[in-house]
Formats: C-alpha cells, sequence, structure tokens
C-alpha cells in the first residue's frame, strides 16, 4: 500500500496508472462495448468519422468497424505485451539469479549464453522465430520474450552479485539453508525491485514489437490488431488516413502510459529504499 501511495503522488505514476486502467477497462469488456466479430464486415466501405452514428470511427475499406478494431484491439496489445513481459522476466530472473548466485563455471556459460541473444536485435529475432514456426498469438508471444529477456538476467545477475556476500546470507548459510532456499527466500526479494522497474520498458518494446510484426503481415490473421489495421490503412493514406491515425494514436498513447506508470514505479520504489 505505501508503494501505491508514492506511485499515485508521481505525476508520471498518477498519469501513466490512469491511461493504463482506461485502456484495461476497455480491454476487459469489449464483447459488451463492441459485442461480435469485429473482423466482420458491418456496412458500407471507408465511411468517414463522424458522419455515420452507427460507426463513430467510420469503417475500414472491407466495412469493418474502426472503433470495434480498436476496442478488441486493445485485448491483443495488453495481453501480448503483458504475457511477453511475464515470460521474459521469468527467464531472466531464473538465469539472472542461477549465474549471480552460482558463480564459476555455470555463471560463464549463462553469460556467453546471454551475450549470444544480446547480439541479435530483439525485433529480428522476433521476426525470425515467427517466419519460421507461423503466425499465431503464442508464437508471437514466445517470440518477443526470447529476444527480451536477456537484459532482465544480466540485471538480475548484477543485483544478486551485490548482495549474496551480505551478513543476512550468510546467516542463512550457517543455519543450514539449502542454496536454492537461500536463493528464492533471501536474495529473490531484495533483487526483484529493480527487475520489476524494468518491466516497464519490456512491456512497451513488447507492444511496439508485435504491433510492427502485425504490420509486416506477421501477427495472427485471427485477431485484429493495431499493427494489422495501420497496415490495413497504408494502402489508402491519402484518401481515407484516418484508418491509420486512430490505432496509431491507440498504440502512442498506450506506450507513453506504460513508460510514465514505469516511471513513476521507479521513483516510488527508490522512495521506499531510501525511507527504509
Amino acid at each position: 500500500m505505501r508503494t501505491m501511495r508514492r506511485l499515485l503522488a508521481t505525476p508520471e505514476g498518477a498519469v501513466g496508472l490512469a491511461l493504463l486502467a482506461c485502456l484495461a477497462l476497455v480491454a476487459l469488456f469489449a464483447p459488451v462495448l463492441s459485442p461480435g466479430d469485429p473482423l466482420r464486415i458491418a456496412g458500407r466501405a471507408l465511411t468517414t468519422p463522424f458522419s455515420d452514428p452507427a460507426f463513430p470511427l467510420g469503417t475500414d475499406r472491407l466495412g469493418r468497424d474502426v472503433l470495434a478494431g480498436l476496442i478488441h484491439g486493445a485485448r491483443t496489445s495488453l495481453a501480448v505485451g503483458l504475457a511477453a513481459a511475464a515470460a521474459a522476466l521469468a527467464m531472466g530472473l531464473c538465469v539472472g539469479l542461477a549465474a549471480g548466485f552460482a558463480g564459476g563455471l555455470l555463471d560463464e556459460a549463462l553469460m556467453r549464453m546471454v551475450d549470444a541473444f544480446q547480439i541479435v536485435p530483439g525485433f529480428l529475432l522476433a521476426l525470425a522465430f515467427v517466419s519460421v514456426v507461423g503466425p499465431s498469438v503464442p508464437v508471437v508471444v514466445l517470440a518477443i520474450a526470447l529476444g527480451a529477456w536477456a537484459d532482465p538476467a544480466r540485471l538480475t545477475r548484477a543485483q544478486v552479485l551485490s548482495v549474496r556476500e551480505r551478513d543476512y546470507v550468510a546467516a542463512a548459510r550457517v543455519a543450514g539453508m539449502h542454496p536454492v532456499e537461500i536463493a528464492v527466500r533471501e536474495i529473490l526479494p531484495n533483487v526483484l525491485p529493480p527487475v520489476l522497474a524494468l518491466s516497464a520498458i519490456i512491456v512497451a518494446a513488447a507492444i511496439l514489437t508485435e504491433a510492427a510484426l502485425s504490420f509486416l503481415g506477421l501477427g495472427d490473421p485471427n485477431v485484429v490488431t493495431w499493427g494489422s489495421m495501420i497496415a490495413e490503412g497504408r494502402n489508402v493514406l491519402r484518401s481515407s488516413p484516418w484508418l491509420s491515425i486512430f490505432p496509431g494514436i491507440a498504440l502512442v498513447l498506450t506506450v507513453v502510459g506504460v513508460y510514465l506508470l514505469g516511471e513513476g514505479l521507479t521513483r516510488a520504489l527508490s522512495g521506499r529504499r531510501a525511507a527504509a
């Protein structure tokens, strides 16, 4: 609760949390706000925004409702971003914790693997993986996570190296605790806050990567995404620019909200550590 109060006390945290809360509510109640399949043909093609009450944001080249696509696209963006970030953080925490706590040859082997993944840009790795395996939401999530886990792993290892020789860890060893128990119960809670602060960057990058893959036609064709909506609008950008503008604005607001929430969370956690 103290962390939440500190988060809301920061302008960045309050604005970011408000933006993401609105987006989460839209995604959660998407079937209620826009029932039915958002990919269905709902009306006349290329209806301009605010000209038909049935389609407030107009329709695309096939007559699909743009507002319905934005609402249901929020579910895809949030689901992919959060799932990819959770997978990347889980992988990074496990690898970084094992490398930093064990040391020796295991540390060297795991860090060389981290170096190998960091050499390849995350987007190119995701692009290659999806191109080989095939586009679907689980594959996109795994592809993004494979390109994003190395940074949390390196940060976790650095944090573990800074705390593994402290008195409470030495006391746990003297008490006869198993090394795995020491790592999970004594070390992990103390290295988690900086890694969680990094999660905002991973979520924002995951949302942008998913949009870029969908823009290139490598997203799941059975779900509507903001990236695919932007790609659909580029063919009629001169005559119907709203088809790309509206999903682009939604994408920008989402990434800005995640970034602001991450900044607020970092300040709140820093204030908690300073107070401690």
